[in-house]
């Protein structure tokens, strides 16, 4: 039984999911703070849906992980029965449902049908096509929306909206980075893999330096005086670092460095405003 919660746990990309509720998380604090009651079931809510997308991912590329000899896919290697893993996506399907709608009808809606539903879309077969960056710049454009109308019960400003679909763009760039080769060997064709391999670090950071832009501007941060300005100035100081290191390096260290600009891009959003 250990060794299969381990297998279901790893096949859950726990990474990733653990990433984007702990973000959702924390940009409810700074928009609201919720009670810890609507707090809770916001990060249900995502989690769930975290899961959700984690899980159909390995059930659907479980083929072609084990033709490129993944040995850290549970269901590749057969440490993990595809019927377990059905049954679990089944379960956080009706707690995703559930905790969603408890957000409120639209937010939860917008939730599952712009978070959760795009990034199945991705995962039924957008990820192999030229638009492949267009279910992640929803999927994360879309959670600012959420998380204002669940806490708050209002729009969040357009550069939020704005920062977190550059922030999907940039995500889905840097998330594919490691595997081109893998992908290409069975047949994936994003857009990543149709860009020349040397183009696709630089981009990503472009792209991500764009939205950190976006983030100290739209928030005003470098207008005011004290730690935002700091913060703000500070931020902008690593990107640009991080920017050159992602442009002018190689092996998995422009990876490394887009991943440094996504983390900077993430706290622009918790800026003080």
């Amino acid at each position: 039984m250990g060794s299969r919660l381990s297998a279901l746990l790893v096949a859950s990309h726990p990474g990733p999911a653990a990433a984007v509720t702990t973000f959702v998380a924390l940009l409810s604090v700074s928009i609201g703070p919720p009670s810890a009651g609507l707090l809770v079931v916001v990060v249900v809510a995502v989690l769930s849906g975290q899961l959700i997308v984690g899980w159909t991912n390995d059930l659907i590329d479980a083929p072609r992980d084990t033709a490129v000899g993944r040995t850290d896919k549970p269901l590749a290697v057969g440490r993990l029965d595809p019927a377990t893993v059905r049954v679990s996506v089944a379960v956080a399907a009706v707690v995703c449902v559930v905790f969603s709608m408890l957000c409120g009808v639209v937010p939860g809606a917008v939730h599952l049908v712009l978070g959760v539903g795009s990034a199945l879309a991705y995962n039924l077969g957008l990820k192999s096509t030229v638009v492949s960056w267009l279910p992640y710049t929803v999927a994360f454009g879309s959670a600012p929306v959420v998380v204002s109308l669940t806490v708050v019960d209002a729009m969040p400003p357009w550069w939020m909206i704005t920062v977190g679909a550059l922030l999907g763009f940039g995500a889905h760039l840097v998330n594919v980075l490691p595997d081109i080769a893998d992908d290409t060997a069975t047949g994936v064709r994003g857009l990543a893999h149709r860009l020349p391999a040397r183009v696709v670090a630089p981009f990503a950071a472009g792209v991500l330096v764009t939205a950190s832009i976006v983030g100290v501007v739209g928030s005003g941060a470098l207008g005011r005086t004290g730690v935002s300005t700091a913060a703000g100035g500070a931020a902008l100081a690593v990107v640009v670092v991080a920017a050159w290191i992602a442009s002018t390096s190689s092996g998995r260290t422009p990876f490394r460095a887009a991943i440094v600009i996504a983390g900077v891009t993430v706290l622009m959003l918790l800026l003080p405003r």
